[in-house]
């Protein structure tokens, strides 16, 4: 590598498709050797960075950007603003004049440094104030810069960068702002003794029901449980809402790998008040693919969603109401939908372990929950900003 550090880096915005090619093209590359590093599916990459395909782009912008050295592209990197994260409050951790950046690859410590000052260039022209990252690209895509846990190999839709990262970031003159925690728990043998005597008593209270999504009224349930999260999240650290067309666009993005043993929403009363999400985890057949599913990988994609086997199930989203938040009815719901979920996984998928995050490093009710069913953290992430002066 050190021949290749001789001319200098420059960096170029992309504008074409060749560009775009390039930028997607490189995380390949530089993480191929990077044994927990998973390949995700190239269509999904061009879905997430193309407006017209991704919703998100119906209220932010984003401009890519590349590095080249001698000829070749050495980084990369994307510099985004959210006009519904402008319209938060500040003390929730996005508001008024604060940019996002993310995407960020690169081959050494130059690289990252002048991807970041052309990120933050392109968010001052835009009259930003701060620079908050890494997002990729939205905070309901994948927030965070991994800083524990690089043995792991991560969990379907985590991310997973080179520990070399943070120093570069941090180099630059970016602070923590928010540590997100990843929880992996060991779920075969069942849970606590305390646990099984909530989930006991909540069985016999008339008032719950927990029940599973019916995927033949799909479009519906999604709304429902997408209402309900932009309802229990909405006080939540970096919390932007989900907008109508977003949570059509995540619906249909989850429609193959949702299961109706795996998702359940808890009513009380007969009002629907809380829910819980569970993927079966496609990391583990993807990570041998390399983004593709051709020439036959897509026909070991559709045997395995007709009933996958899943070693690990990840807990993305989970809520309860912001009525009910703080409550003994809120825990009690929660560990209800834990548990009759991690019945049928272990007895229908084979499932072993159980991941869940993100987590906030300060919500107090869902670090309780994890310490309650024993959960240890095993990988965490960090999100950065710094005053763009």
């Amino acid at each position: 590598m050190a021949a290749h550090q001789q001319g200098p880096v420059t960096i170029h915005p992309v504008k074409t498709k060749a560009d775009k090619r390039e930028f997607v093209e490189l995380s390949y590359r530089l993480n191929r050797g990077d044994p927990a590093w998973v390949p995700p599916l190239r269509n999904e990459v061009y879905a997430l960075l193309t407006p017209g395909k991704n919703p998100w782009y119906e209220h932010g912008k984003a401009q890519l950007f590349t590095a080249r050295r001698d000829g070749r592209t050495v980084g990369r990197i994307s510099a985004h603003i959210d006009t519904l994260a402008l319209e938060q409050p500040a003390q929730q951790g996005m508001g008024p004049g604060t940019g996002n950046w993310g995407m960020l690859e690169a081959e050494d410590g130059e690289v990252a440094r002048a991807l970041l000052v052309t990120a933050e260039d392109w968010l001052r022209g835009q009259g930003m104030t701060r620079a908050l990252g890494p997002l990729s690209i939205s905070v309901w895509d994948e927030p965070g810069l991994l800083i524990e846990g690089f043995d792991d190999v991560p969990t379907i839709m985590m991310g997973h960068n080179s520990p070399l990262y943070r120093g570069w970031i941090e180099d630059a003159g970016y602070n923590p702002v928010k540590k997100l925690l990843n929880y992996g728990v060991r779920v075969d043998d069942g849970f606590p003794p305390l646990v099984n005597r909530i989930v006991a008593a909540g069985e016999k209270n008339e008032r719950i029901r927990i029940r599973k999504v019916n995927k033949k009224r799909f479009d519906a349930e999604a709304k429902l449980i997408m209402g309900l999260l932009n309802d229990a999240w909405s006080d939540n650290w970096g919390f932007v809402p989900l907008s109508d067309t977003e949570i059509d666009f995540i619906g249909k993005k989850l429609k193959d790998i949702v299961f109706e043993d795996l998702i359940r929403v808890a009513e009380l009363d007969g009002e629907p008040v809380a829910f819980m999400i569970v993927l079966p985890n496609i990391n583990e057949l993807l990570i041998d693919m390399d983004g593709s599913l051709w020439p036959f990988n897509w026909a070991r994609l559709l045997w395995w969603l007709r009933k996958p086997k899943s070693v690990t199930l990840r807990v993305p989203l989970m809520g309860v109401a912001k009525k009910l938040q703080n409550s003994r009815m809120a825990s009690t719901l929660a560990f209800m939908m834990i548990e009759f979920i991690r019945r049928d996984a272990v007895r229908d998928y084979g499932t072993v372990y159980g991941d869940i995050g993100w987590v906030l490093d300060d919500n107090q009710g869902m670090n309780a929950v994890a310490a309650a069913i024993e959960a240890k953290v095993n990988r965490v992430y960090q999100i950065y900003d710094q005053v763009l002066g």
